[in-house]
This record gives C-alpha cells, sequence and structure tokens, in this order.
C-alpha cells in the first residue's frame, strides 16, 4: 500500500471526523459485546470537542481524512489514562494503532511527567489486547465497566518498550 499515514495532535476542527470514526470503529466491539450503549458510541460531539481542547488527544491522518485517533489524560497518582484508540476498518494491521499510542505515550510522559500508562479493554477484544501487549503493557486488573462490559486493566511503565516480537 503506498500510503503515508503521518500522526499529529488533534485540532478542534478534527474533533466531528474524530467523533464519527470512533462510531464507525466502535460498532465492531459493541457487536463482539451484543452492547450497543458502550462509550464510545453515546459519546457527544460535544464532549468529543471537550475531550480534544484538554486532554492530549493524537490523530493519523490519511490526507485530509483523519483515519486514526487515540486519547491520553493525566490522573492524579502520576499514571496517565489513554484511551478510545480507534483505527479505520479498511486500514487496521498496518501498525497505525502502535503508532498511536507512542505518541500520546510519548507527550504525556514529556509534557505531563507520566510515569505510568493505563487502559482498558474489553475482556472478548483479543485484537485490542494482542496490541497492547506488543507494545509492553501488561495485564494488572479486571473491573466492571459503566456500561456492564467486563474490562480488563492494562499498565505499562513509562520507557517500557517492548522488544519487537
Amino acid at each position: 500500500m503506498g500510503m503515508s499515514v503521518t500522526i499529529s495532535a488533534a485540532t478542534e476542527q478534527d474533533a466531528e471526523q474524530i467523533f464519527r470514526l470512533q462510531y464507525l470503529c466502535f460498532q465492531s466491539e459493541a457487536a463482539l459485546y451484543g452492547n450497543y450503549r458502550i462509550d464510545p458510541l453515546v459519546q457527544t460531539l460535544d464532549s468529543v470537542r471537550e475531550e480534544v481542547a484538554k486532554d492530549c488527544v493524537f490523530v493519523a491522518r490519511l490526507g485530509d481524512e483523519v483515519v486514526g485517533s487515540v486519547r491520553g489524560r493525566e490522573t492524579d497518582d502520576g499514571s496517565a489514562a489513554i484511551g478510545k484508540l480507534c483505527v479505520h476498518p479498511r486500514l487496521q494491521g498496518h501498525g497505525i494503532g502502535a503508532r498511536l499510542l507512542k505518541a500520546a505515550e510519548a507527550a504525556l510522559a514529556e509534557e505531563h511527567g507520566a510515569t505510568r500508562f493505563r487502559l482498558h479493554t474489553g475482556h472478548r477484544s483479543e485484537s485490542n489486547l494482542r496490541l497492547y501487549r506488543r507494545v509492553g503493557y501488561e495485564t494488572v486488573g479486571t473491573a466492571q465497566g459503566a456500561d456492564g462490559v467486563p474490562m480488563i486493566i492494562l499498565e505499562k511503565q513509562s520507557g517500557a518498550y517492548a522488544t519487537t516480537a
């Protein structure tokens, strides 16, 4: 594929595309759990705009199109929460998710001094779990999502890059 996908910080202009992309990407997650009330599907455009304004949000672009996105924010305990990672279905499997994660981790470590990253995914989301483990995340526990989906919580120390598998 002759594609040159660039990763950059999201701007306010990207909010609408992120909103639409998220809705598209998380349909498969919803189907996996038979639950169409999962957070990324019920989040409003205004709420996405708010996150873009105040959180650490990165997008992957192919030309003018936003084809991937991830969000990160500081939490109280010196760690950073990373979430809503999504890559357009037709571009999955090209390492874009890993690049987005790396960009968010670097920014959270450099700008916010995060020493640990935390993320969670549904217990049946095998492809997400594979990606997170490949880039150095380890399972630290489980939780029940607000939407009722059992979640797996993963963490990674800042600077703990997994050797390429």
